[in-house]
């Protein structure tokens, strides 16, 4: 049975631009594959583990090849469970807001859960890092409302669709979709750029 997993980054609700078109993607994909699981991880809901002390000294062990102490066990318990719950999608649609540039902090904390040795990645001091995520594609719905490719340094940077590709790429998954939907906040109507991305978006949910 496949299974898309929809991770959501944005807190806005019906508010959230990302969101809308993440349910006008869900709504075509379930169109188009009604035998398919689908699933939601709302990153806002409490779920989402932190990577603090603990956390990191069991990441480090594990490069050691050093043993847990019981701290470092029950964190990275805590750890390998996010990674299973993230693991178990073949598909996956993440739809990302842009806050100060880049991503919202709850998707860093994601990928820094789950991007871990032996799970998401092999490394050899040779060849580097393996991503081992593979035979899994992604769809990404990027939305900001003041950065637009084009429009300036004073509109900002694109901090966020370069670095969740990266990591995608790093981690195994190359097979890569995307919508944007960047509306300036000094148009006056959004209305034609939001239609055209939820043509898009329909388009893409039909061929993923």
């Amino acid at each position: 049975m496949t299974t898309l997993l929809h991770v959501s980054a944005s807190p806005r609700a019906q508010a959230s631009e990302s969101l809308a078109l993440a349910g006008v993607f869900l709504d075509t994909y379930r169109e188009i594959h009604p035998e398919h699981t689908i699933e939601h991880w709302d990153l806002w809901d409490g779920s989402l583990p932190a990577f603090g002390p603990a956390a990191t000294a069991a990441k480090m062990a594990v490069f050691g090849g050093q043993e847990f102490d019981e701290d470092q066990a029950a964190a990275w318990r805590t750890v390998k469970s996010a990674f299973q719950r993230f693991n178990s999608a073949d598909r996956y649609l993440f739809s990302v807001p842009m806050w100060n540039h880049g991503i919202p902090y709850v998707l860093k904390q994601l990928i820094d859960v789950v991007s871990q040795p032996g799970l998401a990645f092999s490394f050899d001091p040779d060849t580097g890092y393996t991503g081992l995520l593979e035979g899994k594609k992604a769809a990404v719905i990027y939305t900001g409302a003041v950065y637009g490719e084009g429009r300036g340094a004073a509109f900002g940077s694109d901090f966020q669709a370069p670095y969740v590709r990266t990591w995608l790429r790093w981690a195994g998954i190359n097979e890569i979709e995307t919508v944007e939907f960047r509306p300036n906040l000094v148009t006056a109507d959004a209305g034609s750029g939001r239609r055209s991305a939820e043509a898009d978006t329909r388009e893409l949910a039909k061929r993923f």
